[in-house]
């Protein structure tokens, strides 16, 4: 199976697309009851329209702190954090991004294509045209057979690809995923990797992917951003340079195994040579 990566170039005569995330100085401290835990400390990152980028390092390094402050989710208490140039509450607003979980978080009572359809309904979409995008997004996430099935009648693989279908639902330009194949037996976490790097290829939305895998991160990615222990910051950014097809054939190349182990040793802090300076 091979798939073609994301196009990060505007069209010709276009001007240059906003970038999909932009964070500056951001940090995030919680208090407690014992005291205050510095989450993140200082981060930068730059993630431009149509790239897919990366979170990887240790437990407890802030990975999904940092998606759920992109997210809205939670907001930072220092730094700014910009999406498509907008305050994270307005992308928000305005639907710029999707997000999927671990865990898939179907409704059971509802089917396949209801599930999809929700976001659709909550933002008031008409009858019509929710159903033909129900159609189109079940048909890219290859469900189409399955469409009037209820989520306890579906694989695990299968409803993270429901999950996937609804996070595509309002037409993002910003995925955000946490870990969401991360409890999934290998062979089924392989070929959604495949069908995600598909997926972000047809629709062309940036993707900012939270894993404690290295070769997931390496295979799905243009970028790999390692985190550091607690107080989390980005430590080291590594481009993959894997070129614009990503297919089981890549999983066995010595260039993916290059840069696998790239990422091991800034993940273990060992100076490394970098992939995009050979």
């Amino acid at each position: 199976m091979t798939v073609p990566a994301r196009s990060q170039e505007s069209a010709p005569g276009s001007a240059p697309a906003a970038q999909a995330v932009r964070a500056t100085g951001v940090g995030k401290v919680f208090s407690t009851k014992e005291g205050d835990v510095v989450a993140l400390t200082d981060v930068a990152l730059e993630v431009a329209a149509g790239e897919f980028v990366s979170l990887i390092g240790p437990s407890g390094c802030g990975k999904s702190t940092l998606l759920r402050l992109i997210a809205d989710l939670d907001e930072s208490t220092s730094g700014s954090l910009e999406i498509f140039g907008k305050p994270a509450r307005k992308a928000r607003l305005d639907q710029d991004y999707g997000i999927a979980f671990q865990q898939s978080g179907l409704l059971p009572w509802r089917t396949v294509a209801a599930n999809i359809a929700l976001p659709l309904e909550l933002a008031g979409s008409g009858k019509v045209e929710r159903a033909e995008r129900v159609r189109e997004l079940v048909e890219l996430v290859g469900l189409t057979e399955f469409a009037d099935r209820y989520p306890d009648q579906l694989s695990g693989g299968m409803q993270q690809r429901v999950a996937i279908a609804r996070a595509l639902a309002s037409r993002p330009r910003l995925l955000l995923m946490d870990e969401p194949f991360g409890a999934l037996d290998e062979m089924t976490r392989e070929y959604l990797q495949g069908e995600l790097t598909r997926i972000a290829g047809e629709t062309g939305a940036a993707v900012v992917f939270v894993t404690h895998s290295i070769p997931e991160a390496v295979f799905l990615s243009d970028r790999v951003v390692v985190m550091s222990p607690r107080p989390g910051r980005i430590t080291d950014i590594l481009t993959t340079g894997l070129g614009p097809v990503r297919g089981d054939a890549l999983r066995e190349s010595p260039e993916f195994f290059e840069r696998v182990t790239a990422v091991r040793e800034a993940l273990h802090g060992t100076p490394v040579e970098r992939a995009n300076e050979r």
